[in-house]
């Protein structure tokens, strides 16, 4: 059986929510009393604090994704207009943007 696209969606939107909150929950724990242990804690908050901006950032594209299937713009280049791949939409499900296009805004 096959998923529709918007099940992709929410299985990911859940997925990475569920992740930024045990990013978050990790991050609000108290340090230990250890001054080595803390200065590895405080590295390893470096770490979480990078993985909480991607789960996050994901989780926004993830949401914007949703809001254009919603309002029957899902699949559709935001920048020409033009029909996004199946299989980049297959790969990247929150694409917003054609291969042709994705490629002129990241040079």
């Amino acid at each position: 059986m096959s998923t529709s696209p918007l099940q992709q969606l929410q299985a990911l939107q859940e997925d990475y929510a569920t992740r930024a909150e045990k990013l978050r929950r990790d991050l609000s724990q108290a340090y230990p009393s250890d001054s080595a242990e803390q200065a590895q804690a405080r590295e390893n908050d470096e770490v979480m604090e990078a993985l909480l901006a991607e789960a996050s950032d994901l989780l926004k594209q993830v949401d914007a994704a949703i809001e254009r299937y919603h309002s029957g713009s899902y699949g559709l280049c935001t920048q020409c207009g033009e029909r996004i791949s199946d299989a980049r939409l297959q790969a990247l499900p929150m694409a917003q943007a054609c291969i042709d296009c994705a490629d002129q805004l990241s040079s």
